[in-house]
């Protein structure tokens, strides 16, 4: 397993994957829809990556990242092969992994001035900053995502006292913060291991959503729509139950049919809770269709998102 996540423009997302699935997402591309893959090491510098794009009859085209605009090299390849190795060298941190290709930097417009932003008033700060770490335990929002809701987290009326430009500012530098601490963990975490047990659970036939929706009756609201059309029953939890385990509390899943039958809700739960066990995950759970499932003993430590 690699320490990778990987990025597909069909929306695909895939954290520590074996090798193999690098070199057939990169030999896939081509077609509408479907031009890119991306990689980034899990407790890199967010502005760190490597990147393929390609469209069928061309070149594939290769970039690297290291860290900021003016380290951004471009390189041209002609098979898939060629690019998927290269990727992986980068991914396993070999030395001289970016040997071979003829690499170029690449110019870029200078980027927007947040870092010029007015400082903040301290106590605005201080309260900006506790929520910002907050979403950043809970791990799943993008930084763009983050600063919208950090922009919009003290507004009061007509009152906005954080610029885009502030909210961009002290984002970044917690989301480099939590990066920083996130390169001390070793291993598979506890939500890693969750995204695998719901993985096991979509490929089953059951639709599987981590952080989905603000609330139980928005997620019940939405889940029949986003899964397949034959799918025998749901899991999921929704951010407020994100936000509860990322501060020390059991993760409260809710599961079900999709058709109103309690004997098949309960046998939702039944493969809910045998996925959980099978990732090494303890779980409270009555054997009801009533009755919530609980992931316990949670140490909740999210690998940020792009």
């Amino acid at each position: 397993m690699l320490a990778i996540r990987i990025h597909t423009e069909r929306g695909e997302s895939y954290e520590r994957p074996a090798l193999g699935l690098l070199s057939e997402l990169v030999a896939r591309i081509g077609a509408d829809g479907d031009h890119f893959v991306i990689v980034e090491r899990l407790t890199a510098d967010p502005d760190e990556y490597i990147q393929v794009w390609h469209d069928e009859g061309g070149d594939y085209q290769l970039e690297h990242r290291a860290g900021s605009a003016d380290r951004h090299f471009r390189a041209y390849l002609p098979t898939a092969a060629e690019a998927a190795t290269v990727m992986a060298r980068w991914a396993r941190g070999e030395e001289d992994w970016d040997t071979g290709p003829r690499w170029e930097r690449l110019d870029f417009p200078p980027e927007p001035a947040g870092a010029d932003a007015a400082p903040l008033d301290p106590q605005v700060e201080r309260e900006l900053a506790q929520a910002v770490r907050e979403w950043l335990r809970c791990g799943y929002d993008s930084r763009d995502a983050l600063t919208k809701s950090a922009e919009d987290h003290l507004v009061d009326g007509d009152v906005r006292p954080v610029s885009r430009d502030q909210a961009a500012q002290l984002v970044e530098r917690l989301w480099r913060e939590r990066v920083a601490e996130q390169a001390e963990w070793e291993g598979t975490t506890d939500p890693e291991r969750i995204t695998r047990a719901f993985a096991a659970l979509e490929a089953s036939g059951i639709t599987a959503r981590e952080n989905f929706t603000c609330c139980r009756r928005c997620g019940l609201g939405e889940i029949r729509a986003v899964g397949s059309q034959d799918a025998r029953g749901f899991v999921f939890f929704h951010s407020q139950a994100t936000e509860g385990a990322a501060a020390g509390q059991d993760l409260f899943l809710l599961y079900g049919g999709f058709e109103s039958d309690e004997a098949l809700t309960a046998s939702v739960g039944r493969e809910v809770v045998a996925a959980l066990t099978a990732e090494g995950l303890a779980w409270a759970w009555g054997g009801s269709a009533h009755d919530a499932i609980r992931v316990t003993g949670l140490d909740w430590r999210k690998r940020l998102a792009s």
